[in-house]
């Protein structure tokens, strides 16, 4: 494995953290996309999630990549598109899910997104993972979509799952609460994602008029505020703490997780406080790699601002075959 050193100007955390998801990191050519097609992939309850698919045509691919996008962002997020396009420029096919309410795709669903949803994201997943037999298959995800990974490991339990040949968490929330906090007192980092919650509330309010009303709930001015006003309004939950300890990760969750993974993070990640990764107990064939930099969802290095880890990723499943 070789260590992320970045350049003296690349080892602010807020810059790599910015960065990671500037728009002009995508820019130029990109065959994933070119090659890509949408599906809609229905689960149990009705659920319709909007995901894309990327093969290669001509020729046999190395596997697919499933790759979970954070929250608010989606299949189209710099991240995902600067990570798929490597992988797939690499031999492999990719497919991008969309969560409920993100890309677009709030008319799909009446129901509102929550990160505690993890059966309908699990589900697409090994539904996506079925239909790829016998490519070997992977799963990627980022932030929030990291902490996707990591529960779908322990949903995974001791039985693993003979459809994922590894799986990778890179910056993955491991405590909502906390990260909620993080992002609340980082004035930018915040303002980010008021704009683009905000803007997806909007629309979901306009698609379901007689279901959902945000006038109010708009004007709130921190993401905690808005989380406890949503959920006191549209769920069953009595407490927001209660709703971040359904999605959090903690002590012996992954520790009976055989199926081979790996956590990425870095020491410096303004959203992940990096105490929560060192209490983690973990199975043998998970492995934790913490970096001193790389911000959130970063670990970019180099020009063009390439990611370290879509090289470890291109190692791991390299391995894996």
């Amino acid at each position: 494995m070789t260590p992320f050193l970045p350049a003296g100007y690349l080892s602010n955390p807020q810059i790599q953290t910015i960065l990671a998801s500037s728009r002009f990191r995508s820019w130029g050519r990109n065959p994933m996309v070119a090659a890509s097609r949408p599906i809609e992939l229905e689960v149990a309850g009705g659920i319709r999630l909007l995901g894309s698919s990327a093969t290669h045509r001509r020729q046999e691919a190395k596997g697919l990549v499933i790759l979970l996008h954070g929250w608010e962002g989606s299949i189209d997020s710099t991240y995902i598109l600067c990570t798929g396009r490597f992988l797939f420029n690499h031999g492999y096919d990719v497919f991008r899910l969309n969560f409920r309410d993100h890309g677009g795709s709030q008319h799909l669903n009446r129901g509102m997104f929550y990160a505690v949803l993890l059966e309908e994201i699990r589900q697409a997943v090994l539904q996506v993972a079925e239909q790829a037999r016998p490519l070997s298959v992977y799963l990627a995800g980022f932030s929030l979509g990291g902490n996707f990974v990591l529960r779908f490991l322990r949903a995974c339990g001791a039985r693993g799952t003979d459809l994922i040949q590894h799986a990778v968490a890179i910056s993955p929330v491991l405590n909502p609460g906390a990260s909620t906090r993080c992002v609340d007192g980082h004035l930018l980092i915040r303002r980010y994602f008021l704009r683009k919650w905000k803007r997806s509330l909007q629309i979901k309010a306009a698609l379901f008029p007689d279901r959902y009303d945000f006038d109010d709930i708009l004007k709130m001015k921190t993401i905690y505020a808005i989380t406890a006003a949503l959920l006191e309004r549209y769920s069953d939950y009595d407490t927001v703490d209660g709703y971040f300890a359904d999605y959090a990760v903690r002590g012996d969750d992954l520790v009976a997780t055989p199926l081979p993974s790996t956590i990425i993070v870095a020491e410096d990640d303004p959203i992940i406080p990096p105490g929560d990764f060192h209490q983690l107990k973990l199975h043998p064939n998970t492995r934790l790699v913490v970096h001193r930099h790389g911000g959130h969802n970063g670990f970019l290095f180099g020009w063009p601002l390439r990611s370290w880890y879509d090289f470890e990723m291109l190692r791991l499943f390299g391995n894996c075959n």
